[in-house]
């Protein structure tokens, strides 16, 4: 990592960047993108031949936000969001264009969004992120557990943030060197090597509140990240066979996260009602 702006400790000992040729990996992505596709027919062929009346699904009581990943916005978990509305939640967008700002900023403008919908929805949220995404999720989990009931984490390398592939580190590079060149809203040197990428990382060790469910997806096959600094000892583990990019629209990885959601709704129905009986 000398010649790279990211803070060494950001990759701590044990952990290691993907192999360069391990981004071939990448290239499942198109199976996956045909295997939401095929689910896609299926399941427009199951709702025509369901009543209309017994088409609905049970809505879940806690909203859903999904956070996209580092370079990715929005539109990049779209599907996904497309997948769980038809499961009964709630989803909203982060209103993240593109991930590539100083990560304290983005995490202060998601929990003025989780403020939100708090607010608007009368409950708390539960949080699905991709790679950083997950990691902005897991932070603000531990700062505002008022505010998060439970956090899903797609490849986000918590552990380790700077054990990603060489490509990433050199898209991080780029967006340092246009920061000091005076472009704005991109990530700058404090964020990757500072006082900033101290507290972000800092606060993705810190340990979760018991009463924010929390599990973490990860893959072996990840072609970006080292799949060990997904797996948080505080998370409920789940592994999947997926490109790191396709376990944005994999529909197996959609399942998992489903059925992740609809466990975490369930342990914090209960904490509820616990407490209102104490």
């Amino acid at each position: 990592m000398s010649s790279s702006t990211l803070a060494s400790f950001l990759r701590p000992e044990g952990f290691e960047r993907p192999h360069p040729a391990a981004v071939l990996r990448e290239g499942s992505l198109v199976l996956e993108a045909g295997r939401h596709a095929l689910r896609a027919v299926e399941d427009r062929r199951t709702r025509r031949a369901t009543p209309y009346a017994a088409r609905a699904s049970s809505r879940a009581d806690e909203p859903v936000i999904l956070v996209p990943g580092f370079l990715a916005g929005d539109g990049t978990l779209s599907l996904m969001a497309r997948a769980l509305r038809q499961e009964g939640f709630r989803t909203y967008r982060s209103h993240i264009h593109a991930n590539i700002g100083c990560t304290l900023n983005a995490a202060a403008q998601l929990e003025s969004r989780l403020e939100s919908i708090a607010i608007r929805r009368g409950s708390r949220v539960q949080i699905v992120g991709h790679s950083l995404g997950g990691m902005l999720a897991r932070g603000l989990a531990v700062r505002r557990p008022d505010l998060v009931s439970g956090i899903v984490t797609m490849g986000s390398p918590m552990l380790a943030p700077g054990a990603h592939h060489i490509s990433l580190t050199a898209s991080v590079d780029v967006l340092v060197r246009l920061s000091k060149a005076g472009v704005p809203g991109l990530m700058s040197e404090e964020c990757v090597a500072g006082a900033c990428a101290r507290q972000s990382f800092d606060e993705s060790r810190e340990p979760v509140p018991d009463d924010v469910g929390f599990t973490a997806i990860y893959s072996k096959r990840d072609g970006i990240v080292d799949w060990r600094a997904c797996v948080d000892p505080l998370a409920v583990p789940v592994e999947v066979s997926a490109s790191h990019v396709g376990m944005a629209l994999d529909p197996r990885v959609i399942d998992h996260v489903t059925a992740a959601l609809r466990r975490q709704t369930l342990v914090s129905a209960l904490e509820v009602d616990r407490g209102e009986s104490a």
